[in-house]
């Protein structure tokens, strides 16, 4: 068993309409990963982001938004659970808190944003 407090856990500051709340630095799992994320905006500001190893599990843990693909958009709200496959290309747009469960573990070098 592992126990993160919430004062380990780090803040980063991933765009100018997204702040992540990482719990994963202090789990140290090569295998699952938790964050919380707080979108105020559309995140990528521009274009999609994919995630090139992980399944994502989002879980919408306050407010409203849509999830976007090239063919296909999903709105939310609190109590939603999104699933995102590898290689999917999306954007989030919204005013929300998302719990964010990733397997195997995120890490930035897999995550990539297209422009477009």
């Amino acid at each position: 068993m592992k126990y993160i407090k919430y004062e380990k856990a780090t803040n980063i500051k991933n765009s100018n309409t997204s702040t992540l709340l990482e719990y994963s630095l202090e789990l140290q799992d090569k295998e699952i990963d938790f964050a919380i994320n707080t979108i105020s905006g559309r995140y990528p500001e521009k274009g999609y982001c994919t995630n090139k190893k992980c399944k994502e599990i989002a879980y919408i843990l306050e407010g409203t938004g849509k999830i976007c693909k090239k063919d296909q958009e999903v709105i939310f709200k609190k109590g939603d659970l999104i699933q995102i496959d590898r290689e999917e290309f999306y954007y989030w747009e919204g005013d929300c808190k998302i719990i964010m469960v990733c397997t195997p573990a995120w890490y930035k070098e897999q995550c990539e944003i297209i422009q477009e």
